[in-house]
């Protein structure tokens, strides 16, 4: 029970905090905001240090409900940066928007979504991936809708709701379906199941488990909710959902996929590569005509995770690998690229979205404009700045496990995928200049923006050994 105990650490740390947290919410009121937002962030750093103990390495918890690797130590790393990042953005964004100030809930929702995406990536058994993925979303669903006086924070707050129950009924009876059939919820028995022979009801069951974390993802066919609820949220809550649950996302279906049902790799991987090169083309056509930043960078974000997926599709230690490494690169330069976004403000201090916005932005703010530079061309994939290795790491992965279509076919697409990042950098460089945003004073944003700028750039090539070495100790914990 104690080793049980030391393993789950970081969800005890964060579940903890978090309750005490509104505890002192509820008594200290708005004014309580700022301690508890860096209480979080601290909070945050704790977890992420309870990780170099048996949280890493521990193995099976609680008779394999929970497990504790390198793989899920991975992906709670790049969910705590990400969710510590989402709580600095907020107070200077909200106290800048006009009628509604940051309330001391927000750095509390994003602890216990962070301890249900703890949840999700360590998950050993499908019940214990079902209610840490809840935990996650009901915390995103009022994060959503939070300007209570906005009306599109509402409407997206709404819609992610309705959608997202109904995708969780659909992954709801998936794991039904496989429970039904295999007798059991734990990973480690469903994969002798599935290896013992074929059974339709296990078919059945794998497709619509697999229809449930697609919407998780926000892969296509199951993308809708991305641009609506993108562009609503508020805009440090838009930059938390498209890093920190599309990681914890990703990563529990990576490890449902190798862990749960690894005999039925021929079976899913179908499934896998129609959604990869869906999402990728999909995400790439429809951005094309977006004159909002924040919808543009959600179909970049749906792009993006169809990239991811060709390394899941090669079911590969190296795969996994190549998946890790994506999405480490993914979050930083997604981030950067909401930051720059957070800047764009017009002279009364009220945010504003249009791409056209941005025209003249290198005359007036060369800085900010050079940083949205490398952060477009690097989502592009443009050598040599980091999203090029990332998207070659997932293409080498591919042609390794033989899949040379599905290579080919994603290295075109990514092709058209690079019009709209270029059209961006265009409108800041090439076009008659818009009225001049409003300068921010942001100490901590103007840090980050420098930080993910130079992590993208040639000079993050200093991280890609290490990153890969660590990545692939991830990877073949699950395997």
């Amino acid at each position: 029970m104690i080793a049980s105990l030391l393993m789950t650490l970081p969800e005890e740390i964060l579940g903890a905090a978090a309750l005490l947290l509104m505890l002192v919410a509820a008594w200290g009121g708005p004014g309580a905001t700022r301690l508890i937002s860096w209480t979080s962030v601290a909070v945050l750093i704790g977890a992420g240090i309870a990780l170099i103990g048996p949280a890493s390495h521990g193995g099976e918890a609680y008779d394999g409900l929970y497990r504790a690797d390198a793989f899920a130590a991975f992906a709670k790393v790049l969910i705590y940066i990400a969710s510590g990042v989402a709580i600095l953005l907020a107070p200077n964004f909200f106290q800048r928007t006009s009628g509604d100030d940051l309330r001391p809930e927000y750095p509390v929702l994003i602890l216990l979504s962070a301890t249900g995406m703890g949840m999700m990536v360590s998950a050993g058994d499908l019940l214990t991936l079902y209610v840490g993925l809840e935990l996650q979303s009901l915390a995103a669903y009022v994060l959503a809708s939070f300007m209570r006086r906005d009306t599109r924070s509402a409407e997206a707050g709404l819609k992610y709701f309705v959608l997202g129950a109904l995708a969780s009924g659909i992954l709801l009876y998936g794991i039904s379906l496989v429970y039904g059939f295999s007798g059991t919820t734990l990973f480690s028995s469903i994969a002798t199941a599935y290896g013992a022979g074929h059974s339709m009801g296990l078919t059945f069951g794998l497709v619509f488990v697999f229809a449930g974390l697609a919407f998780k993802i926000s892969a296509v066919p199951f993308h809708m909710w991305t641009p609506d609820v993108y562009e609503g949220a508020p805009t440090p809550v838009t930059a938390f959902f498209a890093s920190a649950p599309k990681v914890a996302a990703m990563a529990m279906a990576v490890r449902v996929a190798v862990e749960a049902m690894g005999p039925a790799t021929d079976q899913w991987r179908q499934i896998v590569i129609f959604a990869s090169l869906a999402s990728i083309i999909f995400g790439a056509v429809a951005a094309i005509g977006q004159t909002n930043i924040k919808r543009l960078l959600a179909y970049s974000s749906i792009n993006n995770v169809g990239f991811a997926l060709v390394g899941l599709a090669a079911g590969t230690p190296e795969g996994v690998s190549a998946v890790l490494f994506y999405l480490s690169v993914y979050i930083i330069m997604t981030l950067g690229s909401f930051l720059v976004v957070l800047q764009m403000r017009d002279a009364n201090g009220e945010p504003v979205e249009t791409i056209a916005s941005l025209a003249g932005l290198s005359r007036y703010r060369p800085g900010l404009a050079f940083a949205m530079l490398i952060f477009m061309l690097s989502l592009a994939g443009i050598p040599p700045l980091l999203g090029f290795n990332a998207k070659l790491a997932v293409f080498k992965a591919a042609v390794d496990a033989g899949l040379y279509p599905l290579a080919v076919a994603g290295f075109v697409a990514s092709v058209i995928g690079t019009f709209y990042y270029l059209r961006v950098i265009k409108v800041m460089y090439a076009d008659d200049p818009a009225p001049e945003f409003q300068r921010g004073n942001s100490l901590v944003e103007g840090s980050m923006i420098t930080a993910a700028a130079v992590l993208v750039s040639p000079v993050g090539w200093l991280l890609i050994s290490p990153l890969t070495a660590w990545s692939m100790t991830a990877a073949k914990a699950l395997f």
